[in-house]
């Protein structure tokens, strides 16, 4: 073996970093995230003492195991999320709803920072949607651009047919007749 061989001489800490970051990518991981993130304010702060100098202000509610169950909810289907991500969409509309029930029974959303964490969760799980594989032997530069990606490749040739800022429908160039009033579509202007 050659020392330019690159199996050999990569560090742990980078093959644990890249196979994260691929399991990250097949995944809606901020979603999770933050919806796990917005669950735990929601279940700590109804059993939360805050202690101000020789002052302790309980902020222990009647509400505290709805805002406990709401929490852990919360923090489940994060972890629902990450590991079943085919039910991302009722996991999201799930954790939606339960940030929004958590306004009135868990202390104004755990003070609105786990409301608003897990609403954010929520969305994001709806709108995740898992990406599409590359076709086998083709190079990623030679495909196309979508229309959700309107990058330049780095040379700047832009391929025929990508949008560039908006779009505006042409008109076809048509034979008309003046006298008839029809102008194929046009505005006398233009």
């Amino acid at each position: 073996m050659s020392p330019e061989s690159t199996g050999q001489n990569e560090h742990n800490l980078t093959v644990y970093r890249r196979g994260f970051r691929t399991w990250r990518g097949n995944r809606p991981f901020w979603a999770g995230l933050f919806t796990m993130l917005g669950g735990m304010p929601i279940a700590y702060f109804p059993y939360a003492d805050l202690h101000l100098g020789n002052m302790t202000l309980a902020m222990s509610t009647t509400a505290g195991a709805g805002s406990l169950i709401i929490g852990v909810l919360l923090i489940t289907l994060g972890l629902t999320m990450w590991f079943h991500s085919i039910v991302r969409v009722f996991a999201g509309v799930a954790a939606i709803l339960l940030a929004l029930i958590s306004i009135p029974v868990a202390n104004i959303g755990g003070f609105v920072i786990g409301f608003l964490l897990a609403l954010i969760g929520g969305a994001l799980s709806i709108s995740w949607a898992p990406g599409e594989p590359a076709a086998d032997g083709a190079d990623p530069q030679d495909a196309p651009l979508s229309l959700d990606k309107q990058q330049q490749p780095a040379s700047g040739y832009a391929p025929e047919g990508a949008l560039h800022g908006a779009a505006v429908p042409q008109q076809p160039a048509g034979d008309h007749d003046a006298a008839s009033g029809y102008d194929g579509g046009t505005h006398r202007a233009g």
